[in-house]
């Protein structure tokens, strides 16, 4: 019997001194007054930064930027400020560092109409302190939509930038010059040097769908760039296009879903990479059924595994991903209920098995609570949220997995 007392005993003070840290660690945000639309980004050294929008007075922008430093975010840094700027839930300015160069884009009014916008790109030598003149990637000079951006660092200090691109919108009978209505969106990309010089430029697709954000990776085989195609039966499922040996590969379907939607589902797809180890996360509602699906892919994204569905039924996609050094994938995205959500997170190895699906944080099902963001240092995680009680407020925490 006090054999078994002790036991007992030790058993509590082993689980006690075992008890793991608390699953979600909330990490005070930098951002002030009215914030939204937050961007987390990791570099190659492991250092990660934020990036995201202050509405201080009504008509009035500002895109700042923070650096995660010992568990805590520095003072915020002012990129650019303006009257003009094009500030929509779904389409949100971004950062990303290369050595001590950094790259932001914003969007701007460019005319009168609804969305008539550009994209807008400041480059900074000295990490963040000061930052360039801005200018615009696209060359068309046409007042029409440019926006849901991704940007990659290359060698040399160089940046990668794709983007929806409008310019036929303005075009064909059926327009009517409120940049809907005419030709249809394609996706184009550009790689600019240190000054913002344009080194190359393409068109990836020539018909895409019109507001879903895009992604894209390095991975050891090349770039790759995700989007939600649309092809003239209103099919708006995934497709890839790969840079390989100087040349962009012909779109190509991530999975033949032929998902037949009339209208832009506003839900692009977010990618990781590991090498040429890679994951692709999107959303569908084929038959009325909303899912959030997760496919790998091991030779960067020129094949992928049969897709894993992540969630289904209440699920409203906004999703993000981000893997840790041993190739384990971490997907979020939002489950609503009437007018919360839950953002969720899941745990997947580099198999695709199911290691752990947990609640990360209550938020709004409303446009306004926008996309929230994942990044990982090393094998730390981080994710950043809008959220909307009185006003609309940017948190941000570490993840314990």
């Amino acid at each position: 019997m006090k054999n078994l007392k002790l036991i007992i005993l030790i058993s509590t003070i082993v689980l006690s001194c075992e008890k793991p840290q608390e699953e979600i660690q909330e990490i005070t945000s930098p951002a002030k007054n009215e914030s939204a639309m937050p961007r987390l980004y990791t570099n190659e050294q492991g250092e990660t930064f934020m990036s995201w929008v202050e509405t201080p007075k009504e008509g009035m922008a500002q895109l700042y930027f923070s650096k995660l430093e010992n568990g805590s975010w520095l003072a915020p840094q002012l990129i650019a400020e303006g009257d003009n700027w094009f500030v929509n839930w779904a389409d949100f300015p971004s950062l990303i560092e290369n050595q001590g160069h950094m790259a932001a884009h914003w969007l701007q009014k460019s005319d009168k109409g609804t969305f008539d916008y550009d994209v807008r790109v400041s480059m900074s030598a000295d990490e963040g302190n000061s930052w360039e003149n801005s200018f615009i990637p696209h060359k068309d000079s046409i007042a029409a939509e440019h926006g849901f951006v991704s940007m990659l660092p290359l060698k040399n200090k160089q940046t990668f930038v794709t983007w929806l691109d409008g310019r036929n919108t303005k075009t064909g009978e059926m327009s009517d010059h409120s940049g809907h209505g005419g030709g249809p969106m394609s996706l184009r990309a550009a790689i600019f040097d240190n000054e913002g010089n344009t080194v190359s430029e393409w068109e990836l697709d020539d018909r895409v769908c019109d507001c879903c954000q895009t992604t894209a990776v390095e991975t050891d085989s090349g770039i790759t760039v995700i989007y939600r195609d649309r092809s003239e039966n209103e099919i708006r499922d995934m497709s890839v296009v790969r840079l390989v040996d100087n040349e962009w590969t012909a779109p190509t379907p991530l999975k033949v879903e032929l998902w037949e939607m009339p209208a832009c589902p506003v839900n692009g797809p977010s990618a990781s990479a590991l090498g040429d180890h890679m994951a692709v996360a999107w959303f569908m509602a084929k038959g009325g059924t909303p899912e959030v699906k997760l496919a790998f892919s091991e030779d960067g994204g020129a094949n992928f595994k049969d897709p894993i569905v992540v969630s289904q039924g209440n699920t409203s996609g906004r999703v993000s991903t981000t893997m840790l050094n041993d190739g384990t994938l971490l997907v979020s995205w939002l489950e609503s209920q009437g007018d919360t959500a839950q953002i969720m997170l899941a745990k997947y190895d580099k198999t695709g098995a199911l290691l752990k699906k947990t609640m990360v944080a209550q938020s709004s099902a409303s446009r306004a609570s926008g996309f929230p963001t994942l990044t990982s240092n090393g094998d730390d995680v981080y994710i950043a949220w809008t959220q909307t009680d009185i006003q609309k407020e940017i948190k941000t925490a570490k993840i314990n997995l």
